[in-house]
């Protein structure tokens, strides 16, 4: 027994971590490469080991071994057998099979024979094996090669892929040493070795996976630095116009590629050129039926491979261009209709940008098959310790419901509980609050949240300025250029402000409610704050939330990502309000430090 073990390893795979020991953080750290968090009350954090994060952590070249020993230092009392088991084996079946390129063909190959003959002739193998070569090795059809991953990992037994890649067009890319704005440029360590990691020096052993860095922390430049490293025609795909025109300027400002060169295909403009950046939106673009009951109505899910192609108005055009590299930026958002357009793309090289894993819609098994396993991520805290992105300090304020609210919400159906929770009309006297106690000079606050009808009531009582889906892309621009230049001190956004703005000098977010419990939406709002102040100053997180209502559940599983990565929220309830409430002089006095 060690007494200092800040973590209970259990046989169901789940660690109990004690928050209150003063080995919390050195247990948290160890463990996260190989886990998920699960929950995060007071005390006790649970965390799961789950085949998936096995085999991410496979990928980055950890194995079993380091795994039990980290556990066994960090842990109070001795494995279980069946974990200790259970992690050999799952660890094991990365690399197990491995997919190679012979001439023309696909070849899928293992060592063990007996598993290799199990695994060819399970049934939802068999249709893409086209016949046995020998005991150790089978012809599998090219065309499927993505539907044959899924497949496989699906089975338990995921494939590493070392096939290798087609050679798209070239195209010569370099990254400049002084950006068009004459500022020095000059990729930082981590983001070097992540492209590095990534691209393996143009072996089969790289060429595929995902990037996991927080906001603020440069993921673009990560894959600028990949495009100049495969020097290739490349097609990025961005979840929205603002982003795709963020990685336009990204590129002209820090590559020697010119706007010649790189074209944006969206819904305002369609040009395709050697860099083409598109929305996710615009590749699944349906053509109109010309019936409406037509099939072109049904659910992307319900069609045929050949029937999804057909049916995308747009998908033609990035497939028959000589693509090298498609770069899929904030990849955890990517809609299902690109992960089956994907099972087509496994030729090409795919990196994946994203500040969490974490899909809402549970597809992380997809991400590990179509784009890739997880290349490599550090922790947030550890970059934040760097100086690369911002110290940040997150705060949950608990609001009441008044009487009336009250009832209503009690009588309320479980939907509609929600938004009552999420609209409580006291978040405004609250929000008045925080923009008075950050009203320095040098503040910039960004207000976000999910219900129009709420932050439009807001927007017009604080005269702030609000973007939402309907404002015109020209308008958005205007409003963030003058929030990033300071003429426009609070800026307030939709839900269309999670991902993708660079605003690096907002320094205060104020959430005002939210995408029910999701975790992937708490990480990118945090990461709007999170990018480094010119001034080294910090950021600041304040979510508003009901209490004692279904909001404050979901609250609580938001918090999950940010806990996992080290940041701890402090709640804030009515009696101590008063922080947030500053006299005239106060605010004087503030001002002027």
């Amino acid at each position: 027994m060690n007494p200092n073990g800040a973590i209970i390893v259990q046989s169901n795979m789940e660690i109990m971590v004690e928050v209150d020991l003063p080995t919390y953080e050195a247990a948290r750290d160890a463990i996260a490469p190989f886990t998920e968090l699960v929950k995060s009350p007071e005390h006790l954090h649970t965390y799961k080991i789950s085949p998936l994060s096995l085999w991410n952590a496979a990928a980055t070249g950890l194995r079993a071994p380091e795994v039990l020993e980290r556990l066994e230092s960090q842990s109070r009392f001795p494995i279980p057998e069946s974990v200790v088991t259970e992690i050999e084996d799952y660890m094991s079946r990365y690399g197990l099979l491995r997919l190679k390129k012979e001439g023309d063909k696909l070849i899928v190959e293992s060592d063990d024979k007996y598993m290799f003959t199990e695994i060819c002739n399970l049934k939802e193998v068999q249709p893409y094996v086209l016949h046995f070569i020998d005991d150790l090795h089978a012809e599998v059809d090219p065309e499927r090669r993505g539907h044959l991953k899924m497949a496989l990992t699906n089975a338990g037994f995921p494939v590493e892929d070392l096939a290798g890649y087609t050679v798209g067009d070239p195209l010569p890319i370099h990254l400049r040493e002084t950006t068009v704005g004459g500022k020095p440029f000059a990729l930082r360590d981590y983001q070097k070795e992540a492209a590095q990691v990534f691209y393996a020096s143009g072996s089969e052993k790289g060429g595929s996976g995902v990037i996991v860095l927080p906001c603020g922390s440069g993921k673009t430049v990560i894959g600028l630095a990949t495009m100049a490293l495969v020097q290739t025609k490349t097609l990025i795909l961005t979840p929205n116009i603002s982003a795709s025109r963020q990685w336009i300027r990204e590129i002209c400002d820090k590559t020697d590629l010119t706007l010649d060169q790189v074209k944006e295909y969206s819904g305002e403009v369609k040009e395709i050129g050697p860099v083409t950046v598109a929305t996710y939106q615009i590749l699944t673009q349906r053509k109109r039926a010309k019936k409406a009951d037509e099939k072109a109505d049904a659910d992307i899910d319900d069609l045929t491979e050949e029937e999804v192609k057909k049916e995308l108005a747009n998908f033609p055009l990035f497939s028959q261009e000589k693509w090298g590299l498609m770069i899929y930026d904030e990849v955890h958002l990517l809609p299902a209709p690109v992960f089956r357009l994907s099972t087509e793309m496994q030729a090409t090289r795919r990196l994946g940008l994203t500040a969490t894993l974490v899909r809402e819609d549970h597809k992380e098994t997809e991400v590990f098959s179509l784009i890739g396993p997880k290349k490599y991520d550090i922790p947030w805290r550890i970059l934040e310790a760097q100086g690369w992105i911002a110290t940040a300090d997150c705060n949950e304020i608990r609001i009441p419901m008044e009487p009336e609210l009250k009832m209503k919400y009690a009588l309320a159906p479980v939907r509609e509980k929600i938004t009552l929770a999420s609209t409580n009309p006291e978040k405004t006297d609250i929000v008045e609050r925080l923009l008075k106690y950050f009203d320095k000079p040098d503040d910039r606050v960004l207000i976000i949240g999910q219900y129009i009808d709420q932050l439009e009531a807001l927007s017009e009582d604080l005269q702030i300025p609000l973007i939402t889906g309907k404002t015109p892309n020209k308008d958005r621009e205007k409003l963030y250029a003058a929030f990033r230049n300071g003429t426009q001190k609070n800026l307030m956004v939709s839900k269309v402000g999670n991902f993708a703005i660079d605003l690096p000098d907002a320094n205060v977010l104020i959430q005002i409610s939210g995408t029910f419990g999701s975790r992937q939406e708490e990480a990118q709002r945090l990461g709007r704050v999170l990018r480094p102040k010119s001034d080294g100053g910090a950021a600041h997180f304040y979510s508003i939330v009901t209490q004692d209502s279904k909001e404050q559940e979901f609250a609580m599983n938001r918090q999950l990502f940010l806990t996992e990565q080290g940041y701890a929220y402090k709640i804030i309830k009515r009696g101590d309000w008063d922080i947030l409430c500053r006299t005239p002089e106060e605010l004087a006095a503030r001002t002027k430090a």
